[in-house]
């Protein structure tokens, strides 16, 4: 890798009052808070896991805590917005108290549970949907002034796998990523992070093609990549084994996306995903 490869970058995100500034690329550590996740679903239900996992993630490291009570796994189902509120308010709530300079990413598709959660403290909204659940999900983003995670999917999770039909895969993500970002901007939306969306609405081969062609994404859009790949079934499938023996597929994917104009991964493994963009940080030197 060199310098040519743009690992650093002067771009910032505005997170309220905190500012990060992605002189390197940034670790957002999962912290899945619902009984059904494809790998740690259970885990993370009481008060007491919640701050341990949520610790652990910045003692490893971690830039940011991504925190969702939805389990989005092909076929999953949604909750009701009322229940997925009021439980994100609580546990936003609870983090906030125990981490008061912690930056926290939410998982929702909802603008209701946006607001209530900015309300809380959270700092950034990660949607799924790309705001194609909520019409008003773009405008509530443009009043609370939050860094939006804007990500590629088709349908909902629980018929995602029927809708992978793409005569140009990466061209046609551009050209959505293109749209939804224009909207955005005369929207008055400042800051968005862009998410592929691997696993969502693609086949195994498809996740591969995009990877293949990621730094057309970093090259194409000013905006930064986030890439969420942590030991999904693109990875397991493709290695005949399973979530809990991914992790070593995961480090492989994200250094491949890291050098290749990557600013944010998603990952539950923050220790590892410290340690990957450490090594690459001092190769660039």
């Amino acid at each position: 890798m060199n310098k040519g490869t743009n690992f650093f970058s002067d771009k910032t995100i505005c997170c309220g009052k905190k500012i990060l500034t992605l002189t390197k690329p940034m670790v957002m550590g999962i912290l899945n808070c619902t009984p059904d996740s494809f790998y740690d679903g259970g885990k993370y239900v009481e008060e007491k896991e919640i701050i341990n996992r949520a610790e652990t993630i910045l003692n490893e490291g971690g830039d940011i805590i991504d925190v969702g009570v939805v389990s989005t796994r092909p076929g999953a189902e949604m909750l009701p917005i009322d229940v997925e509120k009021q439980k994100l308010q609580g546990i936003i709530k609870l983090l906030r108290k125990e981490f008061p300079e912690a930056i926290i990413s939410v998982d929702t598709c909802w603008a209701e549970v946006a607001k209530a959660v900015a309300g809380e403290g959270a700092n950034i909204i990660n949607d799924i949907s790309g705001g194609q659940f909520d019409e008003n999900m773009f405008q509530t983003i443009a009043e609370l002034q939050l860094p939006y995670v804007l990500m590629h999917t088709r349908g909902t999770p629980s018929d995602m796998q029927k809708n992978t039909q793409y005569s140009d895969i990466v061209n046609e993500i551009i050209y959505y990523f293109s749209e939804k970002l224009n909207h955005l901007y005369r929207l008055g939306v400042k800051d968005v992070i862009i998410d592929l969306g691997f696993g969502f609405a693609k086949t195994m081969e498809q996740n591969y093609e995009l990877m293949k062609n990621i730094k057309e994404f970093s090259f194409f859009f000013k905006e930064p990549l986030l890439v969420g790949i942590s030991r999904k079934s693109m990875i397991y499938n493709l290695l005949n084994t399973d979530a809990n023996a991914a992790l070593n597929g995961t480090t492989v994917l994200n250094t491949y996306a890291l050098m290749n104009g990557a600013k944010f991964i998603r990952v539950h493994d923050v220790k590892e995903a410290t340690e990957c963009v450490k090594i690459l940080s001092n190769i660039n030197i």
